[in-house]
């Protein structure tokens, strides 16, 4: 099962039931977007990315479009090179995840972080907590690329982020690379 399909079942709820979507048919949902332009944007810190992701102490990204705009152009067609399969999308995978837990928990998350990468229940984020957490300008990225109000957003997020880093991490912490590409 790849990384996609994890994100994507995850929208599915509980019941197995399609959740409501702001996007149009058929493509991946926003928040799946979302999710996948977060991870991979920390992922770019581990690879020691653009100028703008390793200058940033806060994970900001640029909110330009187009050229130039290290999300705008994973999003385009990058992700596939990060989270595509093999070694290289396993230290994406692995890289961006743990970029993700240190701005969480650098930022006051810790606790909560740690639920959803230890062993049992996730604690909950708040939409406010987690804007905060990420840093405005990382938001303000994700909403110009997914195309989702700042509100949806943050919603969808917090709510399925605890999940999504409760699965990527089963053994109660963070995959190495080689775990991580067997994920994809």
């Amino acid at each position: 099962m790849g990384l996609l399909d994890v994100i994507n079942g995850m929208q599915n709820g509980p019941r197995g039931q399609r959740q409501p979507s702001t996007g149009g048919g058929g493509g991946m949902s926003p928040i799946t977007m979302a999710l996948m332009g977060l991870l991979a944007y920390k992922a770019m810190k581990s690879f020691g990315g653009s100028s703008a992701a390793a200058s940033s102490s806060e994970g900001a990204m640029p909110a330009g479009g187009g050229g130039g705009n290290p999300l705008g152009d994973l999003l385009a067609g990058g992700l596939g090179t990060l989270f595509g399969g093999g070694s290289a999308a396993g230290t994406g995978l692995s890289g961006g995840l743990s970029n993700l837990v240190q701005d969480l928990e650098d930022n006051g998350q810790g606790r909560v972080v740690q639920s959803w990468v230890g062993h049992g229940p996730n604690q909950e984020i708040s939409p406010a907590s987690l804007e905060s957490a990420l840093g405005g300008d990382t938001i303000d990225a994700l909403t110009k690329q997914t195309g989702m109000d700042r509100n949806s957003l943050l919603s969808g997020m917090s709510q399925y982020l605890p999940g999504l880093v409760d699965h990527l991490t089963p053994n109660g912490r963070l995959p190495t690379p080689d775990e991580a590409a067997r994920m994809q």
